[in-house]
């Protein structure tokens, strides 16, 4: 084992390693957690890494991922889609923004475990585009989640109204908001285990209503009035606005993306959590693959199955609309349980509701302060933002804080025509950061393949790109753009129905302007671009964490749908191991890592006199399964028969495996000389 033959001309070899530097490498990494001593607090933030620490386990981030978006705008803002734009217009919208969602993560998601940093979104932007668009990113994507803190709270009390209570607002005001800032002074760790009990909460209760509206369509209440379509019949499937006819229909199902979208932001808080996640190269990708089943299951179907439930012309939803209702009084859910006769549930949903207010507002809090702890640490913020003690970001915790006591302008109801002005201002601030974000993906993509690094060599790859990240683009700038259509109206032009909806633009493009004019940026050039500062750090870390082993077939199936097929190493990514000691003909071997198990395949037999082994470098860099795999390989094997036995002794997985995912997976020219590799004698 002597010898490395290179990868074939082209590839990209740079990770290529002898089993021995492997081996070294491997004892090396279990002090990666010590970085600190080997590389100074200076030189972590020179590369963007910075000295959070990652706490979040893998736990943490798939309920970040299948419960961070379930919030207010999906148990109460629907009941304004459904009644606005009817329920067919609600379904398709939110099916049509929850696709637009699923191309923004996936193409995050792809950049986050490329180079897990912490808030990472401006350092991408500034890396792959221009510097200018990370400094107007990191700011306005601060505000954005920023000022979420106070709106949030805003809503925590209302729900609190729902229930006749004596204590002041500013009381309650208070007790949120110090809540939240004490569970941002601590160690990550506990924001997550607070998200973890509070996406429990949510989940359940988004799955049960599911089930109850199921449940109530088919006739299963106490009045047992079977609804079915009859709504979709009368008043009809698609409501008119402004407008009568198909125009007007159309004018409604345009209105009501905004709100779908605000129902679904914060959804990209998974992989803002990277920099601060264990093992981000693992958990991401699971993470990002699940995001595409909650959007299908628990925003369309639970949309769909509500709209079913209740007319677009439902006088209590109307009413609580119009009066504004504190709590659920204006949730379609709800509504649909009190027309179905059922009693208590309304107060056990507020509850869910109050819960997941408060949630919505400890995750804005979480993400704002490591998106501008991100944007200082790439000299975008002023520098003593950069001040942290205990993995905690506290000089970003005190200036997010502070933005948070605009909370205080509801209290009076003079005031709080000044916190609707300050709040609004970021309306269109989501579309505007899931179109930057998509821009910022497709410069990447060019990048990569500009600087010739194969799309393999990424931990991650999202599907269907660039194309996914040009719809994205497309989608949220038209969105932007047009959504405040109305105000252009005849008698429907007001300073409310314009300013709300376009104000955000002028200050993007001013801040990015700005910038650009002052420190003359220029677009970054495809074969300039950064990709590698603060990634050694991630590959170091990585060979740390330990993966969980499939320990049954249904945990293989779960594993196997949601470890990346990306994982894969194809021939010609991989590099050679010689047993110059053998007196065996060779046999090339091809390495795949699938579920923590290594498969090997079994070509064709080459008469060169010695063994030749291709065998994966992520295999040997970060997993003891790869090492002990690369020693049994290079014991000089008596023969080739012998080789597929003595991986069933040691992977009694591997056969079965290979026949199994051999229709599905273009493994067939391999499936019988693994089964019989002398078959070719």
């Amino acid at each position: 084992m002597d010898d490395i033959k290179p990868a074939p001309a082209g590839t990209y070899s740079k990770y290529a390693k002898t089993a021995a530097a492997t081996a070294a490498a491997a004892d090396a990494a279990d002090a990666a957690e010590a970085d600190y001593g080997v590389e100074s607090k200076r030189e972590l933030e020179q590369r963007n890494v910075g000295s959070l620490q990652r706490r979040l386990k893998a736990r943490h981030i798939q309920f970040l991922a299948l419960s961070g978006a379930i919030g207010t705008g999906l148990f109460v803002g629907s009941g304004q889609v459904l009644s606005l734009a009817g329920p067919l217009s609600a379904f398709l919208a939110y099916l049509i923004t929850g696709a637009n969602l699923y191309a923004v993560i996936t193409s995050l998601g792809e950049m986050a475990t490329w180079l897990p940093l912490p808030g990472a979104v401006p350092v991408y932007a500034a890396r792959y585009v221009d510097p200018a668009l990370g400094f107007t990113l990191g700011w306005n994507y601060w505000y954005q989640l920023a000022i979420g803190v106070p709106i949030e709270i805003s809503a925590s009390v209302l729900v609190i109204d729902y229930w006749p209570n004596p204590v002041p607002k500013w009381a309650w005001i208070t007790i949120f908001l110090v809540l939240l800032v004490l569970l941002n002074c601590l160690p990550v760790s506990y924001y997550g285990e607070a998200e973890f009990v509070f996406g429990a909460i949510k989940l359940t209760t988004i799955v049960g209503l599911i089930i109850l509206m199921f449940v109530i369509m088919l006739g299963g209440s106490p009045t047992h009035d079977r609804i079915g379509f009859r709504y979709w019949r009368s008043p009809g499937p698609m409501a008119a606005y402004l407008q009568p006819g198909a125009l007007g229909r159309f004018l409604a199902f345009w209105k009501v993306f905004i709100q779908a979208t605000f129902s679904y932001g914060g959804s990209e808080m998974v992989v803002i959590a990277a920099g601060e996640t264990q093992n981000p190269r693992y958990n991401i990708p699971k993470a990002v693959r699940r995001v595409f089943w909650r959007i299908l299951l628990f925003y369309v179907l639970a949309i769909f199955l509500v709209g079913m439930c209740v007319s677009s012309e439902d006088r209590r939803l109307l009413n609580a609309l119009r009066t504004g209702a504190p709590g659920v009084g204006a949730s379609p859910f709800v509504i649909a349980i009190a027309n179905g006769g059922i009693p208590v549930l309304p107060h056990i949903i507020n509850a869910v509701v109050l819960s997941s207010a408060f949630s919505a507002g400890n995750t804005f809090f979480y993400a704002a302060t490591r998106v501008l702890y991100a944007t200082a640490l790439d000299r975008k913020a002023p520098a003593f933002l950069r001040f942290e003690r205990l993995g905690v970001p506290y000089a970003c915790v005190g200036v997010t804080t502070a933005l948070s006591l605009l909370v205080y302008l509801n209290i009076s109801s003079s005031a709080s025509e000044v916190f609707f002005w300050i709040s609004n201002i970021s309306s269109v601030s989501t579309l505007l950061v899931w179109a930057s974000i998509s821009i910022t993906y497709i410069r990447f993509y060019h990048g990569m393949a500009s600087q010739g690094i194969p799309r393999s060599a990424l931990p991650y790859r999202s599907p269907f790109q660039p194309y996914l990240a040009w719809f994205a683009v497309t989608f949220c700038a038209v969105v932007a753009l047009f959504n405040g259509f109305d105000a252009f109206f005849p008698g429907k032009f007001s300073a409310k129905t314009f300013i709300p909806p376009y104000i955000n633009i002028p200050i993007f493009a001013t801040l990015f302007l700005s910038y650009k004019f002052i420190y003359r940026t220029r677009l970054v050039p495809l074969h300039e671009m950064d990709f590698f500062s603060g990634k050694e750090h991630a590959d170091r870390l990585e060979s740390t964490w330990v993966k969980p082993v499939a320990k049954n077939f249904l945990r293989r199936w779960l594993l196997y749908f949601t470890v990346s097929q990306d994982s894969f190493v194809s021939h010609h990514e991989a590099f050679y191991l010689y047993d110059a000691d053998s007196a065996c003909r060779a046999l090339i071997l091809r390495a795949y890592l699938v579920l923590d198990c290594l498969i090997v395949v079994v070509g064709r037999t080459v008469n060169t006199g010695q063994h030749l082994y291709c065998v994966s470098p992520l295999l040997s860099s970060t997993s003891a399964l790869g090492r002990s795999l690369v020693t049994m390989l290079t014991n000089h094997l008596p023969s080739s028969a012998q080789l597929p036995q003595a991986l069933n002794l040691h992977y009694p997985i591997c056969p079965s495996f290979i026949s199994f995912i051999t229709p599905i997976y273009p493994l067939s020219p391999f499936k019988e000389r693994f089964l019989y590799p002398d078959a070719d004698k």
